[in-house]
């Protein structure tokens, strides 16, 4: 699986925690996991899945406070769905994930929100992770 397309697979993970509790998430986690149909799927691959979109749900207060404190007065939940989990994704891999480059992080929220929510809010996701500061 490419880089791009594994990324993808844990944005989808996490955008079902705003549908579920999080006793649920893991079950949504495994269902999310046996559906991935890629020619190239690797059992390490599928691991990495499940691991990262794990860590990403244990850190969602932390991550929704830090969307609070730079969205400019867009509280979560004016947000829409997409967005709201495009970003989850992002913070936690610019914040907490050393083997994604800070703006690897930011262009790749960018890509996924262009695929998944409204034409606008690719920018407004760029404009957002822009005013985070490199650790």
């Amino acid at each position: 699986m490419t880089r791009r397309s594994i990324r993808e697979n844990i944005f989808l993970i996490v955008f079902k925690a705003e549908f579920n509790n999080q006793e649920e998430m893991e079950e949504q986690i495994r269902y999310s996991i046996s559906k991935i149909e890629e020619p190239e799927e690797d059992p390490e691959d599928l691991a990495y899945i499940a691991d990262k979109s794990r860590k990403v749900l244990s850190m969602l207060p932390a991550l929704d406070e830090k969307i609070s404190e730079i969205s400019d007065g867009w509280q979560i939940g004016r947000l829409g769905k997409p967005e709201l989990a495009i970003l989850r994704l992002a913070l936690y891999e610019m914040l907490y994930d050393e083997e994604v480059p800070f703006r690897v992080a930011i262009n790749e929220a960018v890509e996924l929100a262009k695929k998944y929510c409204n034409p606008d809010a690719s920018g407004f996701i760029n404009a957002v992770l822009a005013k985070v500061e490199e650790p």
